[in-house]
């Protein structure tokens, strides 16, 4: 029986999907369950396996190239059934010249497409040639043109939605991390096999600050607020053609090395593109960190339907004034991005400082 496989619906907003990668090729034998193809939704790149068993007589999709949901992807099938292998279709014209005129053009390196015949029939001849020559070529600079993604789509719409239907605005704070930097240290070194990231107490930090300021964790809709009792971090992660926000659920409740250990795992696969959507879902609250490429202050777009993203520079060593008196410190800034149809800006700033505390007196993290 001739089985034929369409392009799955692998997330409830997916429209059109890309192959990434196909595990198998024209004739080979498939079964159930085996792994047919790498496809890029909107979220996430997916693995998706055959549900039949037979052979794969036909690829619609290849790899490379989108196509909308339901588009024919494969048709697998008995081996008494030739395999149909996909032909590009091209519609070339052909070219009349003279001999001489194709000489010179292989000479010159010239395309006699770009010529216009004056012979017979629209031959095209050398004095053709001669004439292209004679006139002024435009210099052109190289180009590299690459088709965005349904994820890089997805996300280009998203952003343009976000900064032009939500009223942004900023706050930023310095933050002294001179504790955590000291705690940070002392953790590590009796901890045998995960290491605490500074990306880690912002995360554990943020979801506390929460717990204590419940109106950022917020959604706007058009006729009400709404006001989530999970606070769920999500994370933002840059690979080289996309960006993913893996999920923290419930980070007020996780312990640091918990939180390590998840987000660890999450930055891996996601950077792999092989994280699922449903690990992407359900955020409530966004960081984003450049810190590790020595941004020192950044703004940046919220991640709708949060109300708030933080974004997080570098921790660098500055001179600070304490009781009267120069000593070091480990500075970091943060801005706070907030939608102002749903935060204030004292309760912006009152969220801030409530971070602040516990950035520095980590002790209170674990208390």
């Amino acid at each position: 029986m001739v089985e034929l496989i369409t392009m799955p619906r692998l997330s409830d907003t997916m429209e059109e999907g890309t192959v990434v990668k196909w595990y198998k090729k024209l004739g080979d034998k498939v079964s159930e369950g085996d792994l047919l193809a790498e496809i890029e939704t909107d979220k996430a790149v997916q693995e998706f396996e055959s549900e039949y068993n037979g052979y794969l007589l036909y690829i619609g999709i290849p790899e490379g190239q989108s196509a909308t949901v339901d588009s024919v992807l494969a048709v697998i099938g008995p081996t008494d059934v030739k395999p149909v292998y996909h032909k590009e279709k091209t519609n070339k014209k052909r070219i009349f010249s003279s001999p001489l005129a194709r000489k010179i053009a292989r000479e010159k390196s010239i395309s006699l497409s770009k010529i216009k015949g004056s012979g017979e029939n629209g031959r095209i001849i050398k004095r053709d040639l001669d004439s292209y020559l004679e006139k002024p070529q435009k210099v052109t600079t190289p180009v590299r043109e690459v088709m965005l993604s349904p994820m890089r789509k997805v996300i280009a719409n998203r952003l343009v939605e976000s900064k032009f239907t939500a009223p942004h605005y900023y706050l930023m704070i310095e933050v002294d991390m001179k504790n955590t930097v000291q705690y940070r240290k002392v953790i590590n070194e009796n901890l045998k096999y995960i290491k605490i990231s500074f990306n880690d107490f912002i995360i554990k930090a943020s979801a506390m600050a929460l717990r204590e300021h419940p109106k950022i964790n917020s959604t706007w809709k058009e006729d009400q607020i709404i006001y989530h009792d999970n606070i769920n971090i999500g994370i933002a992660v840059a690979s080289e053609e996309s960006l993913f926000v893996p999920v923290i659920l419930q980070a007020d409740k996780k312990m640091l090395r918990q939180i390590s250990v998840e987000a660890k795992d999450k930055y891996s696969r996601a950077r792999e593109r092989k994280i699922q959507s449903k690990e992407m879902e359900g955020s409530t609250f966004t960081i984003s960190n450049l810190g590790m490429f020595g941004i020192e202050i950044f703004t940046s777009i919220i991640n709708q339907p949060n109300s708030c993203i933080l974004s997080v520079g570098t921790i660098l060593e500055k001179p600070v004034i304490k009781n009267g008196k120069i000593v070091t410190g480990n500075i970091m800034k943060l801005s706070l991005a907030c939608d102002h149809r749903t935060i204030d800006g004292a309760t912006g700033s009152a969220y801030l400082r409530t971070l602040k505390q516990f950035l520095e007196n980590p002790i209170m993290m674990i208390v």
